[in-house]
């Protein structure tokens, strides 16, 4: 059965993507994220880094607990072709133990559909990291990497330290 908001086709952000098939409003539910249940031992046995043949660590695994992996390359629909942005149109929504793709804002028809995908690696991210895993989406605010790279902290300003101080 055809998705009426995503079709796939050549992406200039990466190989294929999905794209607006119609203007598709702020809120939508656009499509299930599908593929094979796996444990995280699992995962690490078929795409660890001894495994993976994969130059770019690119694999369609989605982490839906602490338990759960989506393997959208086994069994997988559509929604595995959606590439990362980071300045996304969507966003996934995990829901009862089920991945969902929404819009977090109206998306014309044509566009092409992108979500942050956050990657965790579940470790100290390197440089080699963030070069494997590196970002291709040319947004303004692009950080190099579709990894979940933690902001770093700003300096408090004197003025509000003092302010703290005085409150205590």
């Amino acid at each position: 059965m055809q998705n009426p908001y995503l079709e796939v086709r050549a992406s200039a952000i990466e190989g294929r993507g999905g794209f607006a098939r119609q203007r598709i409003p702020k809120g939508t539910r656009i499509i299930e994220y599908l593929g094979k249940r796996i444990t995280q031992a699992q995962a690490n046995r078929l795409y660890g880094d001894e495994n993976c043949d994969d130059e770019v660590g690119h694999v369609y695994l989605f982490t839906v607990s602490s338990r759960t992996i989506i393997d959208g390359g086994v069994d997988g629909n559509d929604a595995r072709f959606i590439n990362h942005s980071c300045e996304p149109n969507c966003e996934s929504v995990v829901k009862k133990g089920r991945v969902y793709i929404e819009a977090i804002r109206t998306i014309e028809a044509g566009e092409e559909l992108n979500y942050d995908y956050q990657l965790d690696i579940g470790e100290d991210v390197t440089e080699e990291d963030k070069q494997r895993y590196a970002c291709l989406c040319g947004s303004a605010s692009c950080r190099g990497t579709m990894l979940d790279v933690p902001k770093p902290k700003r300096a408090r300003s004197k003025r509000a330290a003092t302010e703290k101080q005085k409150a205590a």
